[in-house]
This record gives structure tokens, C-alpha cells and sequence, in this order.
């Protein structure tokens, strides 16, 4: 039903002068999108990468080139990997205010979860009894909304794609669970089990099947992407990174981490504390009860605040940067109400960190 959307679809695309070029119109080609514009400053492989100072996905930046080729041809995605073409950033275009609307990787990996699952439940007539839906801890609550409303488990794992990896291992090892989507915030999914890594080229082919699904309907991606607010909570996720440089940086990360470990707050901004998780202690507590379990993935150095409202926070040094990152969502009663919750807790998570 969609091979004639398919061919009306119009396609934005850059590889980012990396490794995608040529197996994303391949795929594409194969699968009747014939309208495919990739962009030609940024076509071939150029380890210099000469247009873009930092050819990242997910930097507003990397789309600069693209969103201009986008709106002389009316397009109605725009899509970029990362040079090793295992990350895909998405735009789609707002067919009611002709604006393009980015797509973060909680929304894109979101979308696809909802489409290749309700698919699959489509095409097979019913889903896996042990069907799951793989995350990493500091993905997106919405998640969780779209998995209950299949019936389905979700798993989470540590933050780092071959955790993803690890957990269809041990599927496949154990014989029990069935592996249906994974995927983390950093704009990395994976669809089907061929990898043990994230993979952009699949993720291009599905979004687009997708884009081709929702306009046989009349709907754009960002019609389906405010339907799934609509039905399964306004969710609003962030990542901010606060650097701490030299010696002294490094002493600053390390004592935040202790004072939050050993005094956990009972309150962050306007929303009360319920569940405290200490993944390097491997702990679990219950604030009201007290109750404490374990939280049966490996240690790493992470702490994670479940709140009111289907709130969180989560917080870890980076493993490569002197940085300190905090994740974090929340729920809205709107899109409005649900990025002005997200900027007053990002400021009074950075506010209760500067007092550290």
C-alpha cells in the first residue's frame, strides 16, 4: 500500500562526507523512493570534512547544507548519518507550517518503535509472549508508555550500544525472550538482529517506510509523531553537559558524585523524589519504604532519580570528557507545558549542582 507514497516521497539526505552514501541510495533505490536528493557538498568520503566543523547528527550544525537543499525541493524528511553511518538525525517537515521539526533520538527511536512494533503485531496478527523492547537507562520514559500498550517487557541496560548487543546475546543464549527493538538517546537504534550495533543504514530504510506509511494516510511524520503524544504522554527529554577542566575539574566531578551518593535528594526543583538507583552500589531504594533491591545490571557509575509524574534524572561522569552529564525528562499536559517543565528542571538540577 505504500509503493506510490514511496515514489512521491521526496528524500533530503548527506552522509556527512562519511560512509553512508552509497548504501543509503542503494537501499532506497531498491525499495522504490525514487525522489532522493543527497546532498553534493557533502556526497563523497573526506576525512577533513571540509563543510562541517563537527559532523555529528545530532549538532543543528551538520544540517545546515541539508534543510537549505530541503526547502528548494520541498522536502519532506531530511536525514543524516554520522561518518561511520551507525547514527541517524532526522528533520521532518511540518506540513501544516511548512517547518522542519528535529526530530532528537528519543523521538526518532520512539517513532520507530511504535512503527516497526504495531507492524509487526499487523503483519504477524499478535506479538511474542517474551517480546522485548531494549533501552539504555537514561532513554526516554515514552518508551515504557509504548511498550504497555503492546503488552510487551521493556529491558534497560547500560548506556553504550553493545549493551543493547549483550542483551540479545543473551536471548538468543538463553532461549528465553524475543528481541523486537532497541535502542538509546545518542541517535543510535537497531532493527532486527543482523548487528550487535547500533545501525543507521536499516534505520534510514525504516524511517523512510515509515514516512511512506503515515503519508498513504494523509499524515506527515510530525503528524505521527504528535499523535503519539497524544496517546501515550507528552514526554520531553534533555542532556546537559557541565565541563570541568584540569585537576581541579576532575576533583569537582568526583565530589558531586560522592555528595549525591552518600545525601540522596528527597526533592529535585518542583518534583519529590520517590526512587533512588545507585548503579555502582547496585541498589535500588524505596524512599517511602525504605525497600531496597538490586538493580540486576553491572556496576557502573550512575545515578538515577525516579520522581513524581513519571519524572527522572540521571547523572555520570562522562568516560571520555572532563564533564559531568545529567539526563532527565518529564511529562507535560501539552508540548507547551512539557518544554516549560524541562527548561525549570534542567535550571534547578544545574542550580542544586553549583551548591555542591
Amino acid at each position: 500500500c505504500i509503493e506510490q507514497t514511496a515514489k512521491d516521497l521526496t528524500i533530503v539526505y548527506t552522509p556527512l562526507h562519511g560512509t553512508g552514501n552509497l548504501p543509503v541510495r542503494r537501499v532506497l533505490k531498491e525499495l522504490g523512493f525514487e525522489k532522493v536528493y543527497v546532498v553534493p557538498e557533502q556526497e563523497l568520503p573526506d576525512g577533513e570534512f571540509p563543510t562541517v566543523s563537527y559532523p555529528n547528527p545530532e549538532a543543528a550544525e551538520a544540517f545546515e547544507l541539508a534543510l537549505k537543499l530541503a526547502k528548494e525541493k520541498n522536502a519532506d524528511l531530511v536525514l543524516a548519518t554520522d561518518p561511520d553511518a551507525d547514527r541517524l538525525g532526522v528533520y521532518v517537515k511540518d506540513g501544516k507550517t511548512d517547518e522542519y521539526h528535529c526530530l532528537t533520538g528519543n523521538m526518532s527511536g520512539s517513532l520507530l518503535a511504535d512503527y516497526e512494533i504495531g507492524q509487526m503485531k499487523a503483519v504477524n496478527g499478535s506479538l511474542p509472549d517474551d517480546g522485548e523492547l531494549i533501552k539504555t537507562i537514561v532513554t526516554t520514559n515514552m518508551v515504557d508508555a509504548i511498550a504497555k500498550s503492546y503488552g510487551i517487557k521493556v529491558t534497560e541496560c547500560l548506556t553504550g550500544f553493545k549493551w543493547i548487543g549483550r542483551e540479545i546475546l543473551r536471548m538468543e543464549t538463553s532461549g528465553k525472550g524475543h528481541y523486537l527493538f532497541g535502542f538509546e538517546e545518542s541517535y543510535g537504534c537497531l532493527i532486527g538482529t543482523h548487528a550487535r550495533d547500533k545501525d543507521a543504514i536499516v534505520a534510514t530504510m525504516a524511517l523512510c517506510e515509515a514516512a511512506a506509511f503515515y503519508k498513504s494516510q494523509g499524515k506527515t511524520l510530525w503528524d505521527a509523531m504528535l499523535d503519539m503524544y497524544e496517546k501515550y504522554g507528552y514526554y520531553k527529554d534533555a542532556v546537559i553537559a557541565i565541563t570541568h577542566k584540569g585537576i581541579e575539574g576532575i576533583a569537582k566531578i568526583k565530589s558531586i558524585m560522592e555528595t549525591l551518593r552518600n545525601n540522596p535528594p528527597k526533592q529535585l526543583g518542583d518534583y519529590k523524589v520517590l526512587v533512588t538507583r545507585d548503579y555502582d552500589k547496585d541498589e535500588i531504594c524505596d524512599l517511602a519504604t525504605g525497600e531496597k533491591r538490586p538493580t540486576g545490571i553491572p556496576k557502573s557509575n550512575v545515578l538515577y532519580y525516579e520522581m513524581e509524574g513519571d519524572a527522572w534524572l540521571a547523572v555520570r561522569p562522562s568516560g571520555t570528557e572532563p564533564k559531568i552529564k545529567l539526563y532527565y525528562g518529564v511529562v507535560g499536559s501539552d508540548l507547551e507545558d512539557a518544554d516549560k517543565k524541562s527548561l525549570a528542571l534542567g535550571e534547578q538540577v544545574k542550580s542544586m549542582l553549583d551548591k555542591l
